[in-house]
């Protein structure tokens, strides 16, 4: 298949802000009702929103965009001369922190989509649970565009972080920042983990290389983290004998693929490192699931966010 049009891409090659937007409504109602009001603790999947008696103060840590200026540590602001905020024992069960991959490997897909269209898919899924379900909700992404947006709670938070994906993706991306490992990009963005922020790292877990597995340690320590990984078919299983179109750097070649033997080859050089990386999630006993290019992701969104969704099954 050849895309020949920006309009063809839309949805394939690159996602939009309008299919984002719209996977809120894929979400059960009795979430998105009231997404916009003050959240009371129901069925383990509502967090509140009050702050009330009895919260242990967690830590003090620079102050962001979005923090409750109500929570300022006012002494500790005095004595290093810029604004810090205190950070309270709840706080890390109504944050979460999507880590985004966007590094070339992402950009690729053989069923309905590219990885990373299907990673902002899920990134988005996050995005609108946290929202719906009270929780203070940021993104930052690695690869091709190196976004932050800081949390926000509710519909503007939520569709903030949509616009900021979506307008960078369609945009002509001109030099690519320096190309980081898996382990170098999670080493970057550690200091946005702190006081247990709930973290979702969505990447399909190409360049595992040695620090891979320190940064995860690490990252454990601070946070409550979950792994979603986002891989194409061919990744994931053999692909059925034929020949198959495969673009790099704008160029078209046909992979030939039609003994067992090229098949088993292929699979193992593409699949290596997702596998590699499942097995090192599973001795740390790091919560992660799987996902082609091809299915609605909220079941395993939600299942890393622990949160539980009538009728809808991991």
């Amino acid at each position: 298949m050849t895309i020949t049009t920006m309009q063809a891409a839309q949805g394939i090659t690159h996602a939009t802000r309008d299919e984002l937007i719209a996977l809120r409504r894929i979400l059960p109602r009795k979430l998105t009702a009231p997404l916009d009001r003050v959240h009371s603790v129901q069925a383990g999947a509502h967090v509140s929103m009050q702050r009330g008696r009895g919260m242990d103060y967690l830590e003090s840590r620079a102050y962001q965009p979005g923090d409750d200026v109500r929570r300022l540590d006012w002494r500790l602001t005095a004595r290093s001369g810029r604004l810090h905020t205190k950070v309270f024992q709840e706080d890390h069960e109504r944050r979460l922190l999507v880590l985004l991959d966007d590094r070339d490997t992402m950009h690729f897909g053989t069923r309905r989509r590219f990885k990373s269209v299907q990673a902002a898919r899920a990134a988005a899924l996050a995005v609108w649970l946290a929202a719906a379900t009270g929780m203070r909700v940021g993104l930052t992404s690695f690869g091709r565009q190196r976004l932050l947006v800081h949390p926000q709670t509710g519909s503007r938070g939520a569709l903030a972080i949509l616009h900021a994906l979506t307008r960078e993706s369609t945009r002509d991306p001109g030099p690519s920042p320096e190309p980081e490992s898996l382990g170098q990009a999670l080493r970057r963005i550690a200091p946005l983990v702190r006081g247990g922020t709930r973290t979702l790292l969505v990447t399909d877990g190409f360049g595992v290389d040695p620090e891979v597995r320190a940064r995860l340690v690490a990252l454990r320590r601070h946070a409550r983290l979950g792994v979603l990984l986002v891989n194409d078919a061919i990744e994931i299983a053999l692909p059925a004998p034929g020949s198959y179109p495969m673009a790099i750097d704008g160029q078209v070649a046909m992979v030939d693929l039609q003994s067992q033997v090229s098949r088993v080859r292929f699979h193992d050089a593409l699949g290596h490192d997702s596998r590699a990386l499942q097995h090192m999630l599973k001795t740390l006993g790091i919560p992660n699931r799987q996902v082609d290019t091809v299915v609605d992701p909220l079941a395993e969104v939600a299942t890393l966010m622990d949160i539980s969704l009538p009728g809808v099954r991991a």
